[in-house]
């Protein structure tokens, strides 16, 4: 019983939450009246049965009002004379927009296929030809307007992605993220060990390091900084060695460099497998970890995928360098052969979110990735070999992690991980908001009481919810998929 409460929403009390002072109307776009569920801490989410949302010009939660505030009943009513209010329907609930820390935008070409294969054949067979195609800019786009499309429809605000090793492919991806309305940190890949990569997928050193300042440079051309900090640009560049087994080390020292220079997110795969956890010792005789962190590439503005296999020294150096890990449920169960131990990387203070990690995933929902970042962690907390009597399956303690906490992975610590202020439906933080519906039609929710406790509700939604229960989503303010009417 005392682990199934975590699962538990609570009902407010009659304190109304914290806010902001309230703003002069001018500056407020919008507003949204209704329900909502958001992380109150790590593991507990909490429901509020009636707020107002003021969402300022610039797309931030300028205030929050819960109906006991004297001055909800006045503003509301002003609001709704300025044709600036939208009341939530009945079954209509908000939940903070979700990050999805890991996605190869190319292979969204390929997903679903091929996942019978070990990664090093699935890489050559299928995924390096794949990720070839996108140096046809028109093919490119049209893949990208697809994916950027899907995961918006599926409550994804914020993606960082991998595109491939053509520089104006993944500048398209960055034009499409900043016109369709998502947040795009984008990827231009570097891999030109030619030891490692086939002939006619690879770059030689220098053409990769000067492509990848080009494409940094280009990026923050059109997507300049807003000034304001609670709204950084739409769509950021991203330094992206694809991981260490493909890059020489001239290459990893000049990205390194870059990332300094520039003050650049960068991303890697580390740790993902038995085969590149120990390929890279090898090459080393140090972990995939400290080598990142040799060429300066584990930084406070890192996010490093997978991280199956990191020791807790690995796990203290991310924690005190500010790294960020992407943990990826689904991926990890066909290709690394082990769980990621997330809930001992958060105790030793690493900043964790969830990736979808297409195509190694082949489910493009961070919704699913909450689900599947439970089922695992229960994997990893009993053990699975049923030869075996129930105390001796070698299970790790304390692994669990509840709806909640995965919960709070896709919203807060996606959003840290990116250094975005979302992930929460509070003021001063960004309009990343997905719209649920628990009565759209086609969808297969089970509700049929209007009284439901709302904590079951919330389980049902994260546990059954499809694209057709995503009415609406904003990304800093604007609306990007969906209607309200």
């Amino acid at each position: 019983m005392t682990r199934s409460m975590e699962f538990m929403v609570d009902q407010p009390s009659s304190k109304p939450i914290a806010t902001n002072p309230i703003p002069d109307l001018s500056t407020i776009a919008f507003a949204v009246e209704g329900p909502a569920y958001s992380s109150e801490n790590e593991t507990h989410v909490a429901y509020r049965p009636q707020s107002l949302y003021l969402i300022g010009i610039d797309g931030v939660i300028a205030a929050v009002l819960t109906p006991d505030d004297p001055q909800y009943h006045a503003i509301r009513a002003e609001l709704a004379r300025l044709n600036r209010l939208t009341s939530l329907a009945d079954g209509q609930v908000l939940l903070p927009g979700f990050s999805d820390l890991h996605l190869h935008a190319p292979q969204w070409a390929q997903a679903g296929a091929a996942l019978d294969e070990p990664l090093e054949r699935w890489l050559g067979r299928y995924t390096f030809p794949t990720e070839a195609r996108f140096a046809d800019l028109a093919y490119a786009d049209r893949a990208h307007r697809h994916l950027v499309q899907a995961t918006l429809a599926r409550g994804t605000t914020s993606v960082l992605y991998y595109d491939t090793i053509d520089r104006a492919a993944a500048v398209n991806l960055a034009h499409v993220c900043a016109e369709l309305g998502q947040r795009g940190f984008i990827g231009k890949v570097v891999m030109d060990d030619p030891e490692s990569n086939p002939e006619y997928y690879r770059e030689d050193t220098a053409t990769a390091l000067a492509e990848t300042e080009r494409f940094i440079n280009e990026v923050r051309e059109f997507a300049p900084d807003s000034g304001l900090d609670a709204a950084p640009p739409i769509v950021q560049p991203v330094i992206t060695p694809r991981f260490i087994p493909s890059c020489t080390d001239a290459a990893l020292e000049g990205l390194g460099e870059l990332a300094a220079r520039y003050h650049c997110f960068t991303q890697s795969h580390c740790s993902e497998s038995d085969w590149e956890h120990h390929t890279v010792f090898e090459r080393y005789g140090r972990s995939d970890t400290e080598a990142l962190d040799m060429f300066g590439l584990l930084t406070d503005r890192t996010v490093m995928h997978h991280c199956v296999y990191l020791s807790e020294s690995d796990a203290d150096l991310f924690a005190r360098r500010g790294a960020a890990v992407a943990h990826c449920p689904l991926s990890n169960a066909y290709f690394a052969n082990a769980v990621a131990p997330v809930r001992r990387y958060r105790r030793q203070g690493v900043t964790v979110g969830l990736g979808t990690d297409i195509s190694g995933g082949y489910d493009p929902s961070v919704h699913a990735m909450v689900r599947l970042a439970a089922i695992v962690s229960r994997n990893l907390e009993s053990g699975v070999d049923a030869s075996r009597e129930a105390a001796e399956r070698g299970g790790v303690a304390d692994a669990l992690v509840t709806l909640d906490r995965a919960f709070y992975l896709a919203t807060v610590g996606g959003a840290e991980a990116l250094g975005v202020r979302a992930g929460r439906l509070e003021a001063g933080y960004a309009w990343d908001v997905q719209l649920i519906d628990v009565h759209a039609p086609g969808n297969d929710l089970p509700i049929f009481e209007n009284d439901e406790d709302p904590a079951i509700t919330f389980q049902k939604i994260m546990n059954l919810s499809t694209p057709a229960n995503i009415r609406a989503v904003w990304v800093q303010g604007r609306l990007a998929h969906g209607t309200l009417a």
